[in-house]
């Protein structure tokens, strides 16, 4: 807390005036983040879908090509999380915002009648989430060689081969 507050020329106790705690800081920053990078301009086509094989599809294309920009933080946090508890608390937070849209997507499905049928929602929302992981996204394109796009287009064609009912 000391770093930060001489990064931001304020004292620690200001910090704290604003911050109850480190936890409550890093929570704040990666919201912060969020709304640096437009995070809810960026979902607002996958919200607006018509049905639910559109947002699933504009949801992974969201969170596909989002997931390269907060990469940085992202793994500080996750490399973090095990001995930080303030960490640990800032990534499940993050980590519970991306589940909700996960949930929306499958929700969506759902509604539709398109979920397919040896799915529950929340074992889909589950699934999907598991499936869109930083951790996965690193091992495609760090690990594996993929391309972001390979991974968006990977995706998107994985999920709906899972998650959608076959018509046939």
């Amino acid at each position: 807390m000391g770093d930060i507050a001489t990064a931001a020329g304020i004292s620690r106790q200001a910090v704290y005036l604003h911050f109850a705690s480190r936890a409550e800081l890093l929570v704040a920053a990666t919201r912060y983040l969020d709304e640096v990078l437009d995070v809810d301009r960026r979902l607002a086509p996958s919200r607006a879908a018509k049905a639910g094989v559109e947002r699933l599809a504009l949801y992974i294309e969201c969170w596909g090509h989002y997931i390269p920009d907060i990469y940085g933080v992202a793994k500080a946090l996750l490399l973090a999380q095990d001995t930080d508890d303030a960490a640990a608390a800032a990534w499940k937070d993050r980590m519970l915002a991306m589940r909700d849209g996960c949930r929306a997507a499958i929700d969506a499905l759902h509604s539709d009648g398109t979920l397919a049928p040896e799915w529950k929602p929340q074992k889909a929302t589950d699934a999907l989430w598991t499936m869109l992981s930083v951790q996965n996204w690193e091992n495609l394109t760090s690990e594996c060689g993929w391309s972001n796009r390979q991974y968006v287009n990977g995706m998107k064609i994985l999920a709906k081969r899972t998650f959608v009912e076959d018509p046939g």
